[in-house]
């Protein structure tokens, strides 16, 4: 079964987050609560045109295997075959991570 995100939406499969600093330092889950989020596009919905619109097509600046930061409280949590990923709006990505 396939997902394929409807308007300007984006499925990402969320990048598992490292529990210890460098020094050993164990850091607690409820820290990092309000932070973003990394994750790894995996599907695109299409762009949607408005004629007013001064912003880039969402195609333009993200593409699948791409990894973003998002908001932490967007987007709906999804599972599927055992996986779990989340469908967020284009406004919940935040930044393109560059390698």
């Amino acid at each position: 079964m396939k997902i394929k995100p409807i308007d300007e939406r984006v499925l990402i499969k969320p990048l598992e987050k490292e529990e210890k600093t460098v020094g050993g330092i164990i850091i607690p889950d409820t820290a990092s609560k309000d932070r973003p989020q990394m994750g790894e596009i995996v599907a695109m919905g299409d762009d949607v045109e408005v004629a007013d619109r001064k912003q880039k097509k969402m195609s333009e600046m993200l593409k699948v295997g791409d990894t973003i930061v998002y908001a932490r409280y967007g987007g709906t949590e999804v599972k599927l075959e055992d996986n779990e990923y989340i469908l967020i709006a284009r406004n919940d990505v935040l930044a393109v991570v560059v390698k």
